[in-house]
């Protein structure tokens, strides 16, 4: 077999709409670490980690030893009977998360958790309209797809009309055209007219990631969540974080939601979790889990495999303080990326991020004022990266931002070295 061989038959034989990143496609066929090698033997720098997802590195070793352990006792049962696994997860993740969350609910994917976290409000309320944030993903599907802010990702036109999206605190293009440094955080505050006027005035709850994803990382004022889940619960509602992409460490706290200062009553969380194995995990506090009576069950929800490279994650965040190394790396990683855009002020219009959550967003000429979005430029960007050995994401409503998400024990000098083909890759980008 051969990358060619390979992109052939993924164009035969997946749907046309598994779009893959590249002009061609690399084939990833094995990694270790922070590198990924594909079919023809070419080594990458990771800078992207399965968005996010690879949360220790490639075959990380402990997680390895932790599933393979599991395998030879058991592998599947659905939650229909406890296991070790899924009870011992199920107490690390409580004992590690904010406020009075104390239940968890496994399933499969984020899609499923935020699902859970929608209908656990409902209960718990008994109101059944939410508020959701424009530029945000919730999943794929028809009620994520519904939550999701983002056109391109809604595949149709039936949407629930029970959700109601606010703007995004989305800084650098203010929808409400203001500027962060005098308007107020005015987009939080406007969630109350937001419910006062497209609501029957009591809703379930509001779903928010702490720092919008695929949205292209838009990182919230620091104030935005307090104001937010002050208004949310004045009128019934629950404040739900969606975890998938900021937890375990990502921004350099074990959650997102600790850079704001917000305890929710439900909390959700996949990606990261398992370190690429299916996983997704949605807590809540005692009285929410209480309160709901329906049965329920999820058949690859708390899968032993996956609990198990899970509990092995957290056991190595934790023994590593990667944590801490997501904190002191990311600091490095920003501070290189603000010196690549003051030598690139026209095409990079904003730097924005927390720890190893970094974004930078696209411009045709930012000296002009102009914050025209640059797709074109993030795909030359892709390429030129790509030849040099580095991987990075992109994002954003308009396909402008470079998302960049190393794993969480990446060291200094593997930041530097992606730093160092960003530098390169823009100064050919630039060249006559």
């Amino acid at each position: 077999m051969d990358s060619k061989s390979i992109r052939a038959r993924h164009k035969q034989y997946l749907l046309p709409a598994v779009a893959n990143y590249y002009e061609e496609p690399l084939v990833a066929h094995e990694g270790k670490g922070s590198r990924l090698t594909d079919l023809d033997g070419k080594s990458y720098l990771d800078f992207f980690g399965g968005i996010l997802t690879v949360s220790l590195g490639h075959a990380n070793e402990r997680v390895n030893a932790a599933v393979s352990a599991q395998l030879q006792r058991l592998s599947h049962v659905s939650t229909l009977y406890p296991t070790v696994p899924m009870v011992e997860l199920a107490e690390k993740l409580v004992s590690v998360a904010p406020g009075q969350l104390g239940k968890a609910f496994f399933t499969a994917s984020g899609t499923e958790a935020d699902e859970t976290a929608v209908m656990l409000a409902q209960v718990h309320t008994g109101n059944q309209e939410l508020v959701a944030l424009r530029h945000g993903y919730s999943g794929r599907s028809l009620l994520a797809q519904a939550l999701v802010g983002h056109a391109s990702y809604r595949a149709t036109p039936s949407q629930v009309a029970a959700i109601k999206h606010a703007p995004s605190p989305y800084c650098y293009r203010c929808p409400l055209r203001l500027e962060p440094k005098s308007c107020g955080t005015a987009c939080a505050k406007d969630l109350e007219e937001l419910i006062r006027t497209t609501t029957t005035g009591r809703i379930a709850g509001m779903l928010a990631e702490p720092i919008q994803g695929v949205g292209g990382f838009i990182t919230p004022p620091k104030d935005y969540f307090a104001i937010a889940s002050d208004i949310i619960r004045k009128y019934g509602g629950v404040m739900i974080i969606d975890e998938v992409q900021t937890g375990f460490g990502r921004t350099g706290k074990m959650w997102g939601s600790q850079q704001y200062d917000v305890e929710p009553e439900i909390m959700t969380m996949a990606k990261g979790i398992a370190n690429g194995l299916p996983l997704a995990a949605t807590l809540c506090t005692p009285a929410i889990a209480d309160s709901f009576k329906a049965s329920t069950i999820s058949t690859f929800g708390g899968n032993p495999l996956s609990c198990a490279a899970a509990s092995a994650v957290l056991d190595e965040i934790q023994e590593k303080e990667l944590v801490e190394n997501a904190a002191r790396r990311g600091a490095e990683l920003r501070e290189g990326l603000e010196r690549l855009q003051r030598k690139h002020p026209k095409t990079i219009g904003d730097v924005r991020g927390m720890g190893l959550m970094q974004a930078l967003e696209l411009v045709v000429d930012e000296t002009t004022q102009d914050r025209t979005p640059n797709a074109r430029a993030t795909l030359q960007l892709f390429e030129e990266t790509k030849k040099r050995g580095l991987l990075i994401g992109k994002g954003g409503l308009y396909g402008n931002t470079i998302r960049i998400a190393p794993a969480l024990n990446i060291t200094a000098e593997e930041i530097n070295e992606g730093l160092k083909v960003l530098e390169e890759s823009f100064a050919a980008m630039e060249a006559p």
